[in-house]
């Protein structure tokens, strides 16, 4: 019989955290961002599609992974999720599920058909969505409650549960022409500014942490610095949600809220665009500042695929809702940057991997030498 937890088996999952759901948010992005790209290359929507299939085959090989950790090893899950650093990377898991049912409407359907892509991406926006809720609540319980966690410790990974919700109201919109005409699209319509709504609020109330972490206590630690790009996550995919619900809320809802969607992709979107552009230049310089200081490989560059992808479809939708070439060159621009960091991320992953020190155990962290001490000829000790 097999016991709860039992690190003698399937010991290279051991330490296999959340956090590599990341690898699946960014290859998906890199498939649906690109589909919407304004310039038509030879064999582009090919490529989209085999990043997608990339994208699944990740998402199905990860899930079997985390069951078998649960399964074998769950001290170390549990650890996982108690630990403060490790926590919040369990918002991963529903929005790597969200982004690849994104990609499955969006590119999928070329290979596996409109009928198949729908029920499949009907199962992980459902399964996406809850957990994502869940994480959103259960999450943030847990640092007030069970975790100890000091001022200057906030970092932008405490946005990943939160943010689910927002990839939520970005995809969930692909399913609204779908559904029954009336109230079931209606319904999903506002579920997903709802979800818009609860993911925005929440955001901004960590941002304001994040940032002033950043003035009063200094840079982050080497191995943090890519997740500053985290914060570009929740911008790009507001305005692109916006932009989505707007597409689909046309013969949905009245029509002074059909024009009002439209009207708020751009009045909205525009300057939140605007503000990630500033905070892309402020991650940027930091993550060159620890480069020179010596910021090797950690899964953490992962950051820089997903939360960059989410500016180029933003882009995309402010694209199709203005006209304006500029955010057309913006979003082509952004994906050669996403394209990139995709290709260092993977490069260096596949090798990580092939050496084994991605799924090596943590080095424990050096201990400070005992100072010197003096015994006097009394015996004590100073």
């Amino acid at each position: 019989m097999v016991t709860a937890a039992h690190p003698r088996l399937h010991p290279a999952i051991r330490h296999l955290g959340p956090n590599w759901y990341a690898s699946v948010m960014g290859t998906a992005i890199l498939a649906t961002a690109g589909a919407g790209l304004p310039l038509r290359v030879p064999g582009q929507r090919t490529a989209c599609a085999a990043v997608w299939a990339l994208s699944l085959a990740l998402l199905v090989t990860l899930l079997i992974a985390r069951a078998l950790h649960w399964t074998h090893h769950r001290d170390q899950a549990r650890a996982h999720l108690l630990d403060p650093a490790t926590a919040p990377f369990y918002g991963c898991l529903a929005m790597a599920l969200l982004a690849v049912g994104g990609g499955t409407v969006t590119v999928g359907r070329d290979w596996i058909g409109t009928g198949a892509a729908l029920a499949l991406d009907a199962v992980l926006f459902t399964a996406g969505t809850v957990i994502g809720l869940a994480a959103a609540v259960a999450i943030p319980y847990l640092m007030a409650v069970h975790h100890r966690i000091e001022p200057g410790q906030a970092t932008p990974v405490w946005l990943l549960p939160v943010v689910a919700p927002m990839v939520s109201a970005a995809v969930g919109p692909l399913l609204v022409p779908h559904l029954p005409a009336g109230q079931p699209r209606e319904t999903l319509l506002l579920a997903c500014f709802a979800l818009f709504g609860l993911s925005l609020l929440a955001t901004l109330l960590m941002l304001p942490l994040i940032f002033g972490r950043l003035l009063t206590d200094g840079p982050l630690p080497l191995a943090l610095t890519p997740t500053l790009f985290l914060v570009l996550g929740p911008l790009g995919q507001s305005t692109t949600a916006v932009g989505n619900i707007a597409d689909a809320a046309a013969g949905v809802v009245p029509a002074p809220y059909e024009q009002g969607f439209a009207t708020l992709t751009v009045l909205y979107g525009v300057p939140v665009i605007g503000f990630a552009l500033l905070w892309l230049c402020l991650a940027t310089a930091h993550v060159v500042r620890a480069r020179r200081h010596g910021m090797g490989f950690t899964m953490t560059w992962w950051a820089f695929t997903f939360p960059v992808g989410t500016c180029v479809t933003g882009a995309e939708a402010l694209a199709r809702h203005t006209g304006l070439v500029a955010f057309d060159g913006l979003a082509v621009g952004l994906y050669a940057v996403l394209l990139g960091a995709w290709i260092t991320a993977a490069a260096h992953t596949v090798r990580g991997l092939v050496s084994g020190e991605l799924l090596a155990a943590p080095r424990p962290a050096p201990v400070a030498p005992r100072p010197a001490t003096v015994r006097t000829t009394s015996g004590a000790v100073r």
